[in-house]
């Protein structure tokens, strides 16, 4: 478990078994996307395009139409995407702007709490 999560909990919390409460019909997990997509799209669009993403990767796997696209999509697609995301990003960022305290603190953070 990450450092953060034993730091914040206890021995006895991190052992409790979580059991599912009821199953969760098709139905449900086809309109959770449609419906967080548009609540968020009402009062947050900027956050939209994000949120919209993760909502169509899920209705993807959910639905179960298109299986193919849904698996290529999982494994080979998604780490080309993070790579030319990373460099994308990378490549508009200026020095200036990066080694900021607020930045490097935010990595350390992520440092923390993955290492």
């Amino acid at each position: 478990q990450p450092p953060i999560m034993k730091a914040l909990t206890s021995e006895t919390e991190r052992k409790i078994r979580m059991v599912q409460l009821r199953t969760v019909s098709k139905r449900e997990k086809i309109l959770f996307p449609v419906v967080l997509l548009m609540l968020v799209a009402l009062l947050l669009p900027d956050a939209a395009p994000l949120l919209g993403m993760f909502c169509f990767g899920n209705l993807m796997r959910e639905s179960g139409v298109v299986e193919r696209l849904s698996d290529t999509v999982q494994n080979g697609l998604i780490n080309i995407v993070t790579i030319f995301l990373g460099l994308s990003v990378g490549a508009k960022l200026v020095a200036d702007k990066f080694l900021q305290p607020q930045t490097l603190g935010i990595l350390l953070l992520g440092v923390i709490a993955f290492g």
